[in-house]
């Protein structure tokens, strides 16, 4: 893992700091990685901080540690004199600068010397836009929904559910990706099948290979393998089903005479986590399939740092289970992992994936229609409301925590909002905003109106003074390098289960909670003010910081596979 970039503050440091601090402990000194033994903040030092996050809490403190903590801590809860001053002098790598604090009746208060954030943030922008380590390793994400079983899906036989585990196959790579993981998709599909345009249409750039190829090969190895594997049932314990199996599947090669227990590998090679009533499984065509696959997709990764992460319904779960056996019973050593989705539900109907996109795109030109009158016409408008349209699927399918169901109004009556403070319109619209502000401003200098923006080492930030324009770099500007390297750090901690549970739904909910911040302040404040000289230094101050959430905006959605609209 790559060296963090000590450069950047960071909201688990600095609570980690003022643990330390409130303990009376030395602090833990980074590693060479930067963040300690493991790379994994104790959680013992979370517990006595509270980072604010709410705009009433954030006008007198920006950190708290309770008074429970301080009574469990001090006698009568007072904090002796000594360790007031280690909480005040604080200093560190990646830790805020603490401006002032004092005990009140809530708890000990700490306040971050924001004028000082704001010019090393607003200077320094990048580093906040990715995460704070680069990983290494193989994973491949394989998603049971796209294998052919037999025949190829299509957007009609793809359910609702099956679409919520592709688009979270999608997200959760480009998270990945980000943070130097090596990642591969499976199945490989024909190019230019219906599926593939499909996906292409939602921004799911899925791999395909040309219709001719075939995986013949593979499929020929993993039969034998699974032929010659410790794990086959022989025919006295088939008790003579395989002679009857055998003649009804003939001419059809050995499909359905070969017999694999795989209760007996999971418990003989101690893989927990895993369905205690898997039985003995006879192997078809499919199946074979699946695990050609698999190898191919695996064919380059070393198996110590390999990992397969099959991204499936929870309907589905016990099949690749069982999918999952029978490539370890083939004599497969790769880590398996299982990142299961609740269902989707769609209360007094139902839709195939087409159905649903297609609703969707409906009702989102004819609420652009309602809005914006006759201009929502030709390529550009087209291409707006793919995007929105795209938006929205990908909303209502990934901001739930991904074990939860999910239930979506698909009457034909119900519109999308094109400005409601819920869902990937909402987020669209207001990263159009801050587009449509910066290109005033650049018709501003053009004019001779502005003067360009000054770097940021020149610039007073005292002048942001607006309770708005710290929480837009409290809340989101600074933790969400952090956020991005959740899924890793949960990925390489070894949960002892087949299992993984990730917060896929972090960076969705990100969005929506950033853009209603966003929103109310900039409803609220002027930016673009007169062009007087001693206004200049405020306005351009406030234009840094909405040019770095512009770059947070892109990012975030960047994961989402999502571009940014330049106007509504």
């Amino acid at each position: 893992m790559e060296n963090i970039d000590e450069t950047r503050f960071l909201i688990t440091r600095t609570v980690q700091a003022l643990g330390s601090a409130l303990r009376r402990e030395p602090e833990n000194v980074p590693d060479a990685n930067g963040l300690g033994s493991g790379d994994r903040i104790s959680s013992e030092p979370e517990k006595l901080w509270f980072k604010e996050s709410s705009a009433k809490n954030l006008q007198n403190r920006d950190f708290l540690s309770p008074t429970t903590v301080l009574n469990t801590l001090y006698a009568d809860g007072q904090v002796p004199p000594a360790v007031m001053g280690r909480v005040l002098s604080l200093r560190g790598s990646g830790v805020l600068p603490v401006a002032g604090g004092e005990v009140m009746g809530e708890g000990l208060r700490v306040r971050v010397n924001r004028t000082a954030a704001f010019q090393k943030v607003l200077s320094g922008v990048s580093a906040y836009l990715k995460p704070p380590s680069q990983r290494q390793g193989c994973v491949v994400l394989n998603c049971p929904a796209l294998h052919p079983k037999p025949n190829l899906p299509s957007p009609d036989t793809l359910t609702l559910g099956q679409l919520r585990t592709v688009l979270l196959t999608d997200h959760f790579g480009a998270l990945l990706r980000r943070q130097g993981f090596t990642v591969s998709c499976c199945p490989v599909l024909p190019e230019d099948s219906d599926i593939i345009v499909f996906l292409r249409i939602l921004g799911v750039d899925w791999p395909s290979v040309p219709v001719s190829w075939t995986n013949d090969e593979r499929e020929e190895k993993m039969l034998e393998a699974l032929q010659n594997s410790p794990y086959k049932e022989s025919e006295e314990t088939d008790g003579g089903r395989r002679e009857s199996e055998g003649k009804k599947m003939e001419g059809e090669k050995e499909w359905g005479m070969l017999r694999v227990n795989l209760k007996r590998v999971f418990q003989e090679e101690q893989l927990p986590g895993y369905d205690p009533s898997l039985g003995t499984c006879t192997v078809q065509r499919d199946s074979v399939s699946h695990l050609a696959q698999l190898d191919r997709a695996t064919a380059d990764c070393t198996v110590s740092t390999a990992t397969v992460v099959h991204v499936t319904s929870c309907q589905d779960e016990f099949r690749q289970q069982q999918i999952a056996m029978l490539w370890r019973a083939s004599g497969a050593t790769v880590t398996q992992r299982y990142l299961v989705c609740g269902p989707v539900k769609t209360p007094g109907t139902h839709l195939s994936a087409a159905q649903y996109l297609q609703l969707r795109r409906v009702q989102m030109k004819e609420a652009s229609e309602m809005k914006y009158g006759e201009q929502v016409e030709g390529h550009t408008w087209d291409d707006i409301i793919k995007v929105m349209t795209s938006a929205t699927v990908r909303f209502e399918l990934l901001s739930t925590v991904h074990m939860s169901p999910v239930t979506l109004d698909v009457q034909r009556e119900g519109s999308v909002s094109t400005k409601g403070p819920r869902g990937g319109v909402f987020v669209m619209y207001n990263c159009a905003r801050l587009h449509t502000l910066f290109d005033s401003y650049e018709r501003g200098v053009e004019k001779g109106l502005y003067p360009e923006i000054p770097e940021g080492s020149q610039l007073d930030f005292s002048a942001l003074k607006e309770e708005g324009e710290w929480l837009l770099l409290f809340n989101y500007l600074i933790p969400f390098s952090e956020l991005l390297d959740q899924s890793g750090q949960t990925l390489e901690c070894d949960g002892g289960g087949a299992r993984v549970n990730l917060k896929t739904e972090q960076i969705c909910k990100f969005l929506v909670s950033l853009s209603k911040d966003f929103s109310s302040y900039y409803n609220r404040v002027h930016v673009l003010g007169e062009p007087l000289p001693h206004l200049f230094n405020q306005m351009f101050c406030r234009l840094q910081l909405l040019r770095a959430l512009r770059e947070l905006y892109h990012g975030a959605l960047d994961t989402l596979h999502l571009p940014p609209i330049q106007q509504l």
